[in-house]
């Protein structure tokens, strides 16, 4: 894969999940505005995924048989308009749809975790996949962080007190809606991206003229036997891997409701303490993801990767029902983030060698898919137990974990065969 190629697909994940995190903190308190209940701001959350599960899949195998540019240079566009209804929003119903949008237009992720199986030999695939993972902490990151900014009064008025009196007025009138403009903005500038500098990867007259992969999809039954049949010999199976995802992606996202509150009821955290914790879980991505995987990958197999992941993140979420003290807390959240950091760039990876090199749209799409559904999932899942007890969600969900070590364990198992 040519380098730039290779950082245009960097640059244009990590602007959309950079638009992601800018208007993924405000949602509580954008929808109270309009006199949304608690249940119905989960709900919101939930929407967005929700769109995912269902519609990620088809971006993938469209991409698969149009090229990975016309489906990116759609979705970046489906993202802008989204965010300024998030913007414009004027009533719940409006901001609902705004997510719906988002959600069922997000196809840049699979798209982009296509082209990098498209442009990279097996060897070098978890080290490019580890630059979506990247894009995910750096975007969880400085998105938050802008958002902030840009909501805070005090922006509004400096901006005022230089001569801009008329903006300051419209800034405040538009307080939660700013993030949505600017999140539009690095849309416009990462379909600008996708359109002047990002190659087609995929031979379109060799996919014209395959008439089955056009009939392809993950809701006729054809396609889940085919799914449950496919088995590279020396590998495991796809349908294991694919369950891990939603299992992953469960138990990180069962995080976002429950920790929150665990911090605040148990340990006396405030608000802003519980932002530097996810700040501090974003910056480990980033260093793992964007860094140390390239030579923990020359080192280490994938398969023993994935599973060193597995049990990290099972074995740091568990113990924070144990965080005695902030500092515990902080431990067990950078091994549960380690953990994490290890298995979602070799999972992606190990996924993208058991598919058709001419299906590897319609595989990441799927397994964003069900990505999408455990972070529907895990946050209802979170708040509904930590309802019964605190120390419930991390203990449950770490259980529900240690399925992934089993699978991990036996992919490192075939692959030594």
């Amino acid at each position: 894969m040519r380098k730039g190629s290779l950082s245009t697909v960097f640059l244009v994940v990590l602007i959309d999940l950079i638009g992601f995190g800018l208007v993924l903190p405000l949602l509580p308190f954008y929808a109270s505005e309009f006199g949304a209940s608690a249940l119905v701001i989960g709900l919101l959350y939930s929407s967005y995924s929700v769109a995912q599960l269902v519609f990620s899949p088809f971006w993938g195998s469209l991409s698969d048989r149009l090229g990975r540019r016309p489906v990116m240079l759609f979705s970046t566009a489906g993202a802008m308009l989204a965010y300024l209804m998030f913007g414009f929003a004027t009533s719940l119903f409006v901001l609902f749809l705004s997510r719906l949008v988002a959600g069922v237009m997000g196809g840049n992720i699979a798209a982009a975790q296509a082209y990098i199986a498209d442009s990279t030999s097996e060897k070098d695939r978890a080290k490019g996949m580890g630059l979506i993972g990247a894009a995910f902490g750096i975007g969880f990151v400085l998105g938050p962080a802008l958002a902030s900014g840009i909501i805070h009064p005090g922006f509004h008025e400096w901006v005022g007190t230089v001569g801009f009196e008329r903006i300051s007025e419209w800034m405040q009138l538009y307080r939660f809606g700013l993030p949505g403009f600017f999140a539009a903005f690095l849309s416009a500038c990462s379909f600008a991206m996708v359109a002047f500098f990002l190659p087609e990867t995929v031979d379109l007259n060799k996919a014209k003229t395959d008439t089955d992969k056009a009939r392809s999809s993950i809701f006729m039954p054809s396609f889940w036997k085919k799914l449950a049949q496919h088995k590279k010999t020396g590998s495991a199976g796809l349908l294991l891997l694919l369950f891990s995802v939603f299992l992953l992606s469960f138990g990180q996202s069962s995080l976002y409701s429950a920790f929150p509150l665990f911090a605040e009821s148990i340990l006396g955290m405030a608000p802003e303490q519980v932002g530097m914790q996810f700040f501090y879980i974003g910056l480990i991505a980033v260093v793992v993801q964007g860094g140390l995987i390239r030579p923990l990958s020359r080192w280490f197999s994938e398969q023993s990767l994935f599973l060193t992941g597995n049990i990290l993140m099972t074995l740091g979420l568990g113990a924070i029902a144990l965080s005695g003290t902030v500092s515990m807390l902080t431990v067990f959240l950078g091994v549960m983030a380690l953990g994490h950091s290890l298995n979602l760039p070799t999972i992606n990876s190990l996924i993208s060698k058991e598919s058709d090199t001419d299906r590897f749209g319609a595989m990441m799409g799927l397994s964003q898919g069900l990505s999408g559904l455990g972070r529907a999932l895990g946050p209802a899942w979170g708040g509904l137990l930590f309802g019964i007890s605190a120390y419930l969600p991390f203990i449950a969900t770490a259980l529900v974990l240690c399925s992934t070590i089993y699978i991990g364990w036996r992919i490192m198992t075939v692959s030594r065969r």
